[in-house]
């Protein structure tokens, strides 16, 4: 089931957590399960970062609320790579590919979009773009599930085996070939799913 809503009904919840419907609300009514009711009703609405709390708290396997095309945000300051990129990726796989050019941007793009994957040159902008980016995905809830691959042809081999430490999954040294990114971005979802 791809998730494109932001907001679940009890028994959209049920088919991600492979349960029947009133065990969800047997979890919302204990208080497990963050939501709300709504106004004059009794039905109950999860929000899809709680129910990704809840799951993750839980040991619930995540590919219930993963499933569909696997959505790539590539975020770099230099079009001829990024337009390079995305139209070699939607010619060779079944990605949603979409493209930011700033950190400004990728803010943006990222709250819309909500990647699984997000490929950032870690020299974007001021060299500082890249960190407020990645600030932005780890503290926002709704971006719970983006994995970030960074991107870099000018970083050592000391700087870019550290990066995994700072939560950044795997590393593309630029130049790439098309069979590495794949490889990166399959590696950051396998870990999603």
């Amino acid at each position: 089931m791809s998730i494109d809503k932001d907001v679940l009904t009890t028994g959209e919840v049920a088919k991600i957590c492979n349960v029947a419907p009133r065990t969800v609300s047997k979890w919302f009514d204990s208080g497990a399960l963050k939501g709300y009711r709504i106004p004059g009703s009794k039905d109950r609405r999860i929000p899809v970062p709680e129910l990704v709390k809840f799951m993750k708290a839980h040991g619930i396997p995540l590919d219930g609320i993963t499933g569909g095309r696997t959505r790539v945000l590539i975020v770099d300051d230099d079009v001829d790579v990024t337009n390079t990129l995305k139209d070699v990726l939607i010619d060779r796989t079944n990605y949603d590919v979409r493209v930011a050019s700033s950190g400004f941007e990728a803010g943006m793009e990222c709250e819309r979009f909500r990647p699984h994957v997000l490929l950032l040159d870690m020299h974007l902008g001021n060299n500082n773009d890249a960190d407020q980016v990645t600030n932005l995905v780890n503290t926002s809830d709704s971006l719970q599930m983006t994995k970030i691959v960074p991107m870099s042809g000018k970083l050592t081999d000391g700087q870019a085996a550290a990066l995994s430490s700072k939560g950044y999954e795997g590393f593309l040294r630029k130049p790439f070939q098309v069979r590495q990114v794949v490889e990166s971005i399959e590696a950051a979802t396998a870990m999603v799913y």
